[in-house]
């Protein structure tokens, strides 16, 4: 059941602009974005603007009855013959194509083939574009990470150096403040942890105070997310997806053989070394899971300290998300609803995203919680 109080609490956004946001996340908008993202690891395949203040990634899509007229967010519907266009009173603004993409290593290699301007001030990128779970029997079915190698956007791995090279001319060049840095899973022990933890002193080293969020799945051995910290990553992300196990083992068959006793592990651990609100997963909504149960456990990881970073599923073009039962978008009133009970939790925890220091929740743009001030 929805919480009839939680509409009072906001105090960034109207009801009618939070319900617009929600329904924009689901159906799209028809946009000319200079700054987007195609394929990858998923969730979300979007372009990204300014709305009404907030950096958002929206789904670019032809067939929306939304679009951008004159800096303002508009809706056609039809109306017999004609369309009825109702100005939504929000500002869109789309972000500008960073400068740091002009530029390209010494060896040829373009600087946005290495990292991606996310948001409007965020360096994105994956550290290793390949994935142990990438054979069909084994994939998560959201995600594509390897579609945009195969492509030819981007590079296999990305080397410390690298990294910190593209990390200083997008904070010169373009105000970038913060960095999200993840990885595909390796079939180390670490699980990819360690390569991470030295592209992020190399970055940290070439900018001083540069805030960077790591994403990996639990590494194999916990004193793995101290060496994460100490090479100066100022967040992390163990990101889970779903709660449900039965769930879990439809969308993400090779993932979902590390056990949620080991995630918990990792969460407990990661709070400890990164503090409450530093720490933070995903959670998708569309994947079949009952709302009420992806509340409540939403609910027990604020309690933990652990940020539920609320998103949409959408089905993105390269993933096998095709291949699962009744795969598609949440509706909007279901998005909406569990949308508010989390960020009520979140307010009552006394967690918002924006206090965490770096990385998706500090950013904000793929879910509808920074609307709700959560």
């Amino acid at each position: 059941m929805s919480c009839p109080d939680a509409i009072g609490a906001e105090d960034r956004a109207t009801a009618g602009t939070v319900s617009t946001r929600v329904d924009v996340a689901i159906r799209g908008v028809r946009l000319a974005a200079p700054v987007r993202r195609t394929g990858g690891a998923g969730p979300s395949d979007d372009g990204h603007v300014v709305l009404g203040g907030l950096a958002t990634a929206l789904p670019l899509r032809s067939d929306s009855p939304y679009l951008v007229r004159e800096g303002r967010l508009v809706r056609e519907d039809p109306l017999g013959a004609l369309l009825e266009v109702t100005d939504l009173g929000i500002e869109v603004e789309p972000v500008q194509r960073p400068r740091f993409y002009d530029l390209a290593t010494t060896d040829g290699i373009p600087y946005e083939k290495i990292a991606k301007l996310h948001g409007r001030d965020v360096l994105a990128t994956t550290v290793v574009q390949t994935c142990s779970r990438y054979a069909p029997e084994d994939r998560c079915r959201f995600c594509a990470i390897e579609s945009s190698l195969e492509s030819g956007s981007t590079i296999a791995v990305k080397t410390p150096a690298m990294l910190a090279e593209v990390a200083e001319a997008a904070v010169r060049l373009d105000g970038v403040k913060h960095v999200v840095m993840t990885t595909g899973t390796s079939t180390a022990p670490d699980r990819g942890a360690r390569h991470l933890a030295r592209c992020v002193r190399a970055v940290t080293e070439a900018v001083p105070g540069l805030p960077v969020q790591v994403q990996c799945e639990p590494p194999g051995d916990l004193a793995t997310l101290t060496e994460l910290k100490d090479a100066g990553a100022s967040s992390i992300g163990i990101h889970v997806e779903s709660l449900d196990e039965a769930v879990r083992r439809r969308w993400m068959p090779g993932k979902s053989t590390v056990p949620m006793a080991e995630y918990r592990a990792a969460w407990t651990e990661a709070v400890r070394v990164f503090g409450r609100n530093q720490v933070s997963t995903y959670l998708l909504v569309g994947l079949g899971e009952d709302p009420d149960e992806l509340v409540a456990g939403a609910e027990d990881l604020v309690e933990l300290g652990v940020y539920p970073f609320v998103v949409p599923f959408r089905p993105l073009a390269g993933t096998l998300a095709v291949d699962v039962d009744g795969a598609g978008a949440p509706g909007a009133a279901v998005l909406e609803d569990v949308s508010r009970r989390v960020a009520k939790a979140l307010r009552a925890g006394g967690m918002r995203g924006a206090d965490q220091m770096a990385g998706c929740a500090a950013c904000g743009a793929c879910s509808v919680l920074q609307n709700l001030n959560g």
